[in-house]
């Protein structure tokens, strides 16, 4: 199969064509041949975008089927042009051992999802690393289930016995959201001081145990310099950001929406919101990474028990429209952090013991390369249109919580098309 089309790297934007055979793009250049699918030129055509924090809930353990499942998940993904999902950790069975991640992989293959999704394993007080390589989630303060730290001190024992792995840091310090906890609202409740706090405590981590290290869904500008300071000193440092921390603000919570906008970590400033979209840009974030959380509205609205989060699979590659045409992101850009950047994070990964393929349902003895429109790298392609607005309707969405903060905008472009391993999904 021959794709044409304006092809969108980190290195440029060119006219060209793609050759396909079986799931690996084989050969990209200009006269390839008679295209079998040619996007015009309203249309990009990315590597396939990757989305390296999702909760899709679904659980070894089957308490609580009314919630997202790998194939729910799955469907949201591709309808928002994401090809490969990273799935946290904290179920109600974690997976932190090889037995529990073991468990969860098969439980991931019995859905037969057709996207490609790599799990993260949990750290938690007294676990230890896996016999083989995954990507690792720590949860500094209370989360779902039972997986996080009370004390850094903790934090620190645990983690010596990580060193050189690739670990991901949510940064919200326990010490200071313990002396918050009686403040009236969620955002001060969880005040930017504890991200900070814990983005200075998780890059002490990273240096002191030569850790591969990610910051989640970083929220807060003030600690911005404390990670390119980091970097410049040499640690191996990245970091997320979320379509809700780069689109709202605290100022657009009311009473009517308030359980809709509540996240960990929370809706910040104004300019928190302006710095995250300038740190996107000149590099010091280094990925669009959701947290989808696909809590059903009922869930968000109980003001007894509100759980946090927000569902974005469906909408990751409208949003990325309006990071390029109102913006103004370059495609560039847009292929290195949603496209390049997660391939990088999750390639090293796409082969271990029990990665299944969804197609054959065979072990996958291939190693799965995402991220580049180049040749040995994985058929798998996002397509999307700047030129056709699209409408965020709830009738229309994938994700099983069947909800999304962005009911009733208009992206001004829309998903194109999908390839999955060489196979059009959409």
């Amino acid at each position: 199969m021959i794709i044409a089309g304006r092809l969108v790297n980190p290195d440029g934007v060119t006219p060209g064509q793609i050759r396909v055979e079986g799931e690996q793009i084989v050969e990209v250049g200009r006269r390839l041949g008679r295209a079998d699918v040619e996007f015009g030129d309203d249309c990009l055509v990315f590597a396939g975008m990757g989305d390296i924090h999702i909760h899709a809930r679904d659980d070894v353990s089957e308490q609580e089927i009314h919630k997202e499942d790998f194939r729910t998940a799955a469907a949201a993904a591709i309808h928002g042009g994401v090809v490969h999902v990273a799935d946290m950790p904290n179920n109600p069975a974690a997976p932190i051992d090889d037995a529990s991640y073991a468990a969860k992989q098969r439980h991931l293959e019995s859905r037969h999802v057709p996207i490609t999704v790599t799990l993260y394993a949990g750290i938690g007080p007294d676990t230890r690393p896996l016999s083989f390589a995954v990507p690792y989630k720590v949860y500094m303060g209370p989360s779902v289930g039972d997986l996080f730290f009370t004390t850094l001190d903790q934090l620190d024992q645990t983690l010596s016995r990580y060193r050189g792995c690739s670990v991901s840091f949510h940064c919200e310090d326990p010490i200071l959201l313990n002396a918050n906890r009686h403040e009236p609202t969620h955002e001060r409740r969880r005040p930017p001081a504890c991200e900070v706090s814990a983005t200075q405590f998780a890059l002490a981590m990273i240096e002191k145990y030569d850790l591969t290290g990610k910051l989640c869904h970083y929220s807060v500008g003030e600690g911005l310099p404390l990670i390119r300071a980091a970097r410049r000193r040499g640690l191996k440092v990245t970091c997320e950001v979320t379509p809700h921390h780069l689109f709202f603000d605290e100022t657009q919570i009311t009473a009517d929406n308030r359980g809709r906008m509540q996240m960990n970590p929370p809706l910040r400033g104004p300019s928190d919101r302006t710095a995250l979209l300038d740190a996107l840009r000149d590099g010091t974030l280094d990925y669009l990474a959701t947290d989808h959380a696909p809590h059903t509205l009922a869930e968000k609205e109980n003001r007894a028990k509100c759980l946090s989060g927000q569902p974005h699979l469906d909408t990751y590659g409208p949003f990325v429209t309006w990071l390029i045409v109102e913006q103004g992101f370059t495609p560039e850009r847009i292929a290195e952090v949603c496209c390049a950047n997660p391939g990088d994070f999750v390639n090293p990964y796409t082969v271990n013991p029990y990665t299944v393929n969804p197609y054959t349902r065979t072990l996958q003895t291939v190693p799965l390369k995402f991220g580049r429109i180049e040749p040995g790298y994985t058929a798998s392609l996002s397509v999307l249109n700047l030129a056709r607005p699209c409408t965020v309707r709830r009738e229309d969405l994938k994700t099983k919580c069947g909800w999304s903060p962005f009911e009733g905008l208009t992206f001004p472009g829309s998903v194109e098309a999908v390839f999955l391993r060489g196979r059009r999904a959409l």
